[in-house]
């Protein structure tokens, strides 16, 4: 099922992820629902607080971007990234590794909004998949940078408090702009 995504403005994008203990089918099922979700707006990531539940879970696929390659390690041996979309992470830690890049970006609670932000451009991330058991993998490019940002998420960070200062500023009418009409929409 397609869900709503929560545009800025909405108090759960600042809320941090409960933990999720075990994989049950509502959780299954919130999975399910999120990848469709994710794909029917053409999103490479998207967390749990985006379609309104604080919990500790994002789902990310890359597969659809040629034009940012990723790149993935298991256990020290580099494997195709595609062969492990989408990627679910269920209650990640996110280890960054390199020295921090700058890249453009985007998000689905911030539609038509983009700005480059600095990110660790090597991260190691550990986590629990779809069935609940152990993942760990290092990543670069593109994926690296999906998983910060559905991580960030998932700690009530949003996009825009990364943005530089002049950034940011140039970008505040826009911002005030989809908080008054997420603001709008919600008294309605």
């Amino acid at each position: 099922m397609i869900l709503p995504i929560v545009k800025y403005g909405t108090p759960v994008l600042r809320k941090k992820g409960a933990r999720i203990e075990t994989v049950n089918p509502t959780i299954k099922k919130l999975i399910a629902d999120m990848l469709e979700t994710m794909y029917s707006q053409k999103g490479v990531g998207l967390a749990a607080q985006q379609i309104g539940v604080p919990l500790q879970l994002t789902v990310i696929d890359v597969r659809g971007v040629t034009d940012r390659p990723s790149m993935m390690e298991i256990e020290g041996e580099e494997v195709d990234p595609a062969a492990h979309m989408p990627l679910v992470l269920i209650n990640p830690q996110v280890t960054p590794l390199g020295e921090p890049v700058s890249g453009p970006e985007g998000c689905l609670s911030f539609p038509e909004i983009f700005a480059d932000i600095m990110r660790s451009a090597y991260i190691e991330v550990t986590a629990m998949n779809q069935d609940g058991k152990p993942l760990k993998f290092r990543a670069r490019g593109l994926l690296a940078r999906a998983v910060q940002h559905e991580y960030d998420h998932l700690q009530g960070i949003l996009f825009i408090d990364r943005m530089d200062k002049k950034t940011k500023e140039d970008l505040r009418p826009d911002f005030e702009a989809l908080a008054a009409a997420t603001k709008a929409a919600a008294e309605q």
